[in-house]
């Protein structure tokens, strides 16, 4: 398990369109209001980021800088024409009026960009909006994390980014202590079985996972 930094480049144009880095994205104009910008936690061989970038990532060690360049067939495929569809503007409702040039919408579960609208019809790509690109990603490794109690920490943080729990580890029982201000999260029953998920298959030794939500008379 590692933390990163980076930011990630389309190489045709430059185009900055994804960073940890807050500056870097206020520069780029896709700084996001209420995100927080901060290293990224990935797990090695889990496949939580593209097989090359990952690769590029074994064996680095903490403050070594890389540059890994992924054609399209390594990172979001191809463009493909057939996901281009034309669909009647009346099929948006109410929301026609915001169906512009460069808008996302959804259609029949899926997300594409509009290309254009025309004569009541709307041409929409649903490709993914980085296919038939090559990208650049200019990554740094902050640090490893070693230690089950951190490890648990930020596998836990990943699902739910709180940063007052208190976690400990006792021989192959995890318990993380959840803060009142987290209970009504939304999902948090989804949120804690897929943390405890990543717990179990992720770090070594562990075999339960144990939460601790605690009420007390005001």
């Amino acid at each position: 398990m590692v933390l990163i930094n980076y930011t990630t480049r389309v190489k045709e144009t430059g185009e900055v369109v994804d960073t940890t880095y807050e500056s870097v994205a206020k520069e780029a104009k896709i700084y996001e209001e209420g995100r927080k910008y901060k290293p990224r936690l990935v797990a090695l061989g889990k496949g939580w980021i593209f097989k090359d970038l990952e690769q590029a990532l074994i064996g680095a060690q903490p403050g070594q800088k890389l540059t890994v360049e992924l054609s399209p067939d390594k990172a979001f495929g191809a463009w493909d024409k057939s996901k281009v569809r034309t669909v009647p503007l009346r099929r948006f409702g109410d929301k026609a009026k915001d169906v512009k040039e460069g808008a996302i919408v959804e259609v029949d579960g899926q997300v594409g960009t509009v290309l254009a609208v025309n004569s009541g019809r709307v041409m929409i790509d649903f490709n993914d909006r980085l296919a038939g690109k090559t990208l650049v990603y200019e990554v740094e490794v902050v640090k490893e994390i070693t230690e089950p109690v951190e490890k648990v920490t930020l596998l836990f943080q990943r699902r739910l980014d709180i940063e007052n729990i208190k976690v400990t580890v006792d021989g192959g029982v995890a318990t993380i202590e959840i803060p009142p201000e987290a209970f009504l999260a939304e999902g948090l029953q989804y949120i804690k079985r897929a943390a405890a998920d990543d717990i179990l298959g992720i770090v070594d030794g562990i075999t339960q996972v144990k939460y601790v939500e605690t009420y007390s008379k005001a």
